[in-house]
């Protein structure tokens, strides 16, 4: 357990001491809480266009704002997280497990008798307990944010439910964080271990996705999951073989739901057991890494 805490302590450090980290949190940070901002102004400018085509009697239609829900205006976090929060997480990961085959000191740790699981376990809930701090930070300032908008606090179940979305975030940012640990541990190079999670989190996030669904690059931008062209079925044969691997268009799914976008409906309980059932074995991955894996050194 000691040798947990202080891998998880001595990773939190490193983190907050690292200039691009500290950069990378503070874009995620500010654009996550600016998709509030966002939300608003894209209300305030569609109401205006209505409000000017009532008045020349063009339509008769309601406000499409009139009843929105609060948590609209958090709905861009989704794709912020997917595209800026993944890669954060990614980054992370690599230079914790990277960080001391770099500076050849990884013998001289693991020259005592330290539990090799233990040490991964501690560098994963340090890089846990950052990204979850960031995560807070971004939950508090985004429901400050809709209340200001709204003139009014949020809501038990809003809040429960932007909770919910960090919750969702966090299991997200955790799996690449993973995959940058993993690929740091075994890389060879230094840029090897920045490119393959970098090729791989692209794969996920917009080639399987376009495969099994047909959609186009621009719509895997959307905060909300691609849809299979209709009239196509062999996509939708690829897309359920494909489906479980794409996590980000599962994270979508799930995200959308718990923040109440019309578009997406169902249960978004399937998603989160695969987003669960993928962190679990990415963490049972890295932590069997054998001693002397974490005891090579670079080629650089």
């Amino acid at each position: 357990m000691n040798t947990i805490l202080t891998s998880a302590r001595h990773e939190i450090l490193c983190t907050l001491r690292a200039r691009v980290a500290l950069l990378l949190l503070v874009v995620f940070l500010g654009m996550v809480s600016l998709s509030s901002l966002i939300g608003w102004i894209t209300n305030t400018t569609v109401t205006r266009v209505y409000e000017k085509i009532l008045a020349d009697g063009l339509t008769t239609a309601p406000n499409p704002f009139a009843a929105v829900s609060a948590l609209y205006y958090s709905r861009n976090s989704v794709i912020y997280v997917v595209l800026i929060g993944a890669l954060m997480a990614i980054i992370l990961g690599v230079q914790a497990t990277l960080r001391d085959r770099k500076s050849a000191t990884a013998d001289l740790v693991l020259s005592r008798p330290v539990n090799t699981v233990q040490r991964l376990i501690g560098q994963f809930l340090g890089l846990g307990a950052v990204i979850a701090a960031v995560l807070a930070a971004s939950t508090v300032i985004s429901g400050a944010s809709i209340s200001i908008i709204m003139g009014a606090p949020l809501g038990l179940d809003p809040s429960v439910r932007l909770i919910g979305f960090a919750a969702l975030s966090w299991a997200l940012m955790m799996i690449f964080a993973l995959l940058g640990m993993l690929t740091g541990l075994y890389s060879r190079k230094e840029t090897t271990a920045l490119l393959v999670p970098f090729v791989i989190w692209s794969a996920i996030a917009f080639v399987l996705p376009q495969i099994g669904t047909a959609a186009r690059p621009v719509a895997l931008l959307n905060p909300v999951p691609a849809l299979a062209s209709p009239g196509r079925g062999s996509f939708d044969l690829i897309g359920a073989v494909t489906g479980p691997f794409t996590i980000t268009e599962q994270f979508k799914r799930a995200a959308s739901i718990v923040l109440r976008d019309d578009s997406v409906t169902g249960s978004p309980w399937l998603s989160i057991l695969l987003l669960v059932a993928v962190l679990i074995a990415m963490t049972w991955i890295v932590v069997v890494t054998p001693r002397r894996t974490l005891r090579s050194g670079l080629n650089e």
